[in-house]
């Protein structure tokens, strides 16, 4: 490659860079990229995957069992003779096949709970692989509206910059022309100089709430990253709430970590009736084939070696027949694990019944902080439209002489804390109805929960 092809090769890839570090993502575009490339999550779908074969090969347990064998023997010394079955002292090689099959026919139902438990277990982890996602989703979710609110900080401290410049650059025309003192321009200076620190501020915390974002999104090859702004649809957005009681019934027939538990429950039933049928006898039918060959079976007739295959063929024997198994004493171990099993099942309901406690819980609290919320969003707009109504009143008084720069960047300020406030309130108020969203069921995530 030439120098001319490499220098157009460089400025292709920095072009595609920027373009990609450029693009602007939308929330679900975010939680779609993080669901793909996140790392941990990888980690619980290979849990999933090994409970699955778990499951297939519980129900090939029900399958017959059929093995094949075979062995050669040299004998020295006394031994049967294998053609007289006469002990005498003698030399030979013998070899011998087999093939055996078993099929169990009662066991308990233990296979049969086992499928079962190893089902709701496979399921369970299914859940647990999509809570995985909804709980990266969430982290995702509060990582962008982090940069929404970062953006709107700088914003806002971008035109508090704007007029304390524009007061800066009247207070030194006045001074000029006489008609202020030195002493107010050093006010509205060091004005000036604070709003300035202030957007420096914000814009490094917004490359940090950014740099958050591609962390739990693991967005690689870029080094910043731009996202939709949400500020008038969550300006215009009715806050709808309903009842604890409606929402958790809603909650607790959809919820993953709720259905984990609930399957891990089941499981925990089937694998204690699975326990109990080792109390019981088992019958198994079986069925065989064997056959032999030695070295020294010679024909009487001829005095020559019987060939392999005539030995093969005259030597095998069948058999079929049931087997019973009656447990009477085992050091009472499948008692113990009887008992083991009926711990596990308590546990497993408590753990259920924990889970959804939480998550009612939870609800309560989403319920009561949107309540709250609301109310604070709508004084928190009363209180930044007064402000910024007090805020004009004073830049035209101060205008006028009759307050002087202290006075002003007071009433600046409380109009710039005020626009904090209300933005911070709007965020919270958005995360807090996604929040109550996903527990009504309604489609806050672009996640598909059949995958």
């Amino acid at each position: 490659m030439n120098h001319k092809n490499k220098i157009i090769l460089f400025l292709v890839l920095l072009i595609s860079g920027i373009s990609y570090s450029q693009e602007s993502w939308s929330l679900d575009d975010c939680v779609t990229y993080a669901i793909q490339h996140n790392l941990q999550l990888q980690d619980f779908k290979y849990n999933k995957d090994v409970n699955k074969e778990n499951y297939r090969q519980s129900v090939r347990n029900l399958l017959p069992t059929i093995n094949g064998a075979s062995d050669v023997t040299k004998n020295f010394g006394r031994s049967p003779n294998p053609n007289t079955n006469v002990f005498e002292n003698t030399e030979f090689l013998s070899t011998s096949y087999s093939l055996n099959a078993q099929l169990d026919l009662f066991q308990g139902f233990q296979k049969v709970n086992a499928i079962r438990a190893s089902k709701y277990l496979y399921k369970a982890t299914t859940e647990e692989v999509l809570h995985q996602k909804y709980l990266l989703a969430f982290r995702v979710m509060a990582a962008f509206y982090d940069i929404q609110f970062m953006e709107g900080l700088l914003s806002i401290s971008k035109e508090q910059e704007v007029v304390s410049k524009e007061n800066f650059d009247l207070v030194k025309r006045q001074v000029e022309l006489g008609q202020m003192a030195k002493a107010d321009l050093y006010e509205a200076e060091s004005a000036l100089i604070a709003d300035q620190l202030l957007v420096t501020q914000n814009q490094n915390n917004v490359t940090a709430a950014k740099l958050r974002l591609m962390q739990e999104m693991n967005l690689e090859g870029a080094t910043t990253i731009s996202v939709k702004s949400l500020t008038n649809e969550i300006i215009d957005q009715e806050f709808v709430l309903t009842d604890n009681d409606s929402i958790f019934n809603k909650a607790k027939e959809f919820v993953p970590i709720i259905k984990a538990q609930e399957f891990r429950f089941e499981a925990a039933k089937k694998q204690l009736a699975s326990a109990k049928g080792a109390l019981y006898p088992t019958l198994s039918l079986f069925a065989g084939i064997r056959t032999r060959y030695v070295d020294n079976n010679f024909d009487d007739d001829t005095g020559i070696l019987v060939p392999f295959s005539t030995q093969i063929k005259d030597n095998s024997a069948q058999a079929v027949g049931l087997s019973l198994n009656i447990p009477i004493s085992n050091g009472f171990s499948n008692w113990s694990r009887v008992k083991q099993q009926k711990i596990e099942k308590m546990r497993a309901e408590n753990n259920y019944n924990i889970q959804k406690q939480e998550m009612y819980q939870l609800i309560q609290q989403l319920v009561q902080e949107g309540e709250a919320l609301k109310t604070e969003y709508e004084q928190s707009s009363q209180k930044m439209k007064a402000q910024m109504l007090a805020f004009e009143i004073a830049q035209k008084r101060y205008q006028k002489g009759l307050i002087n720069a202290i006075e002003l960047n007071q009433s600046k300020n409380l109009f710039a804390n005020s626009q904090n406030e209300n933005l911070q309130v709007q965020l919270r108020l958005k995360v807090n109805e996604s929040t109550l969203d996903f527990y009504k069921g309604l489609p806050v995530f672009n996640i598909n929960r059949t995958q």
